[in-house]
């Protein structure tokens, strides 16, 4: 027996009717997420770059060097 959540479901199909909206091109929908940023009058706060990467070494690798700012 597969357990579902029907939330999880229902999340799965309006992601999916969103992005059939653009056939599935990434930069389509990635135009249509700013654009209703835009118009949605919020104050967008952007995140620093430092907070996005990950600074924990691969399994079985070095460190990655400190980015250059």
């Amino acid at each position: 027996m597969i357990w579902s959540d029907p939330i999880v479901e229902e999340v799965r199909r309006v992601r999916d009717a969103y992005a059939a909206r653009f056939n599935y091109d990434l930069r389509a929908i990635f135009k249509d997420l700013k654009e209703q940023e835009k118009q949605s009058g919020r104050k967008v706060v952007p995140v620093p770059i430092d907070s996005c990467v990950t600074k924990a070494a691969p399994p079985g690798g070095e460190a990655p060097a400190e980015p250059e700012i």
